[in-house]
């Protein structure tokens, strides 16, 4: 029977705060996880997996399906208890504060809302050493500056091994970009987990204080969501804006690949109703502009077509990695 009194009045000597974060390709792994995991777990384990920001949150009733252990979709204000998984609900950032949970609409990450370098970053911060961090399948590199935060703070970091997931550029990215303590495959996740929060912290480690994010140099690149100013962030190779919206330059790159395209179609889009214009002109115009703007209208209509030759040779983008 799990003893479902608040886990963290006081301090302990384990670590026992678990974070997972996952996305496209992670349900499956995630149920297996939940499932190897003692049911009288002497930890909290949160969930956070990309959901479009209007969808209904089924992941607590798939992965109470595969757990004795009580799931539930995290609250505002909830207290934090023991042998229960929390699972970070659409559109909202989850905040594990100390003793109790927050939920907040704040700005993207990543362009992500629930963001898991978000939740990654606030157990890192509450809990420092012992809380353990591990990503899991997904596109682009959400969690890598989570992960990278974590290990920080002297907490444990895990990564599924990239070999055996689906899309693996998330736990590529961390590889890459921080300290990862265990590449694990699926299999060993739930075992290394049971180790690790049996194990009481080495004496000493409590944690590196940290002081507050700054925004110490602009960039000279602009946020795609707000357009504002951005700014180098602590981790490197991410960056913040004014407004607070955070994105690696990887995923500055993609989301300003894509910009750019939708730039270039709006282009399009106006350089044809110019054409158009012309040729509607013409026929109310005076005998001068009847043979200019036909003229016109062809040489807009021709600016187009470049434009569409540009967009259709653009190197395709790799393949996730």
């Amino acid at each position: 029977m799990v003893k479902n009194d608040c886990a963290y009045r006081g301090s302990m000597p384990n670590r026992d705060i678990i974070v997972i974060g996952g996305s496209a390709g992670s349900i499956d792994v995630l149920k297996k996880i939940v499932r190897e995991l003692p049911s009288d777990i002497p930890a909290a384990v949160f969930v956070i997996i990309h959901l479009a920001a209007r969808s209904r949150n089924f992941v607590p009733e798939i992965l109470q399906k595969a757990t004795s252990m009580l799931v539930v979709q995290a609250s505002e204000g909830a207290p934090i208890r023991r042998g229960t998984i929390y699972v970070a609900p659409a559109d909202r950032h989850l905040v594990i504060g100390k003793d109790h949970i927050h939920l907040s609409r704040g700005p993207n990450e990543g362009l992500q809302r629930p963001s898991i370098n978000f939740a990654f970053r606030s157990a890192a911060a509450a809990y420092g050493p012992r809380a353990i961090g591990v990503l899991l399948s997904g596109m682009l590199d959400d969690g890598a500056a989570g992960i990278w935060e974590i290990a920080r703070r002297e907490g444990v970091t895990i990564v599924q091994d990239p070999s055996e997931v689906q899309f693996p550029s998330m736990p590529l990215s961390a590889l890459n970009d921080a300290v990862v303590h265990y590449t694990l495959t699926v299999a060993e996740i739930a075992p290394t987990l049971t180790r690790l929060i049996n194990q009481e912290i080495a004496p000493g480690l409590r944690g590196r204080e940290v002081d507050p994010r700054e925004m110490s140099r602009f960039t000279g690149f602009t946020c795609p969501e707000c357009r504002g100013p951005l700014y180098d962030n602590d981790h490197p190779g991410e960056f913040r804006c004014r407004v607070g919206h955070v994105m690696s330059i990887q995923t500055l790159f993609e989301e300003d690949t894509s910009t750019q395209e939708r730039k270039m179609y709006e282009a399009i889009v106006a350089l044809q109703e110019g054409a158009d214009l012309a040729e509607r002109m013409a026929g109310m115009a005076s005998s001068a502009d009847q043979e200019q703007l036909p003229r016109e209208a062809e040489q807009l209509r021709s600016s187009a077509e470049v434009i569409r030759k540009l967009i259709e040779g653009r190197p395709t983008a790799p393949a996730d990695r």
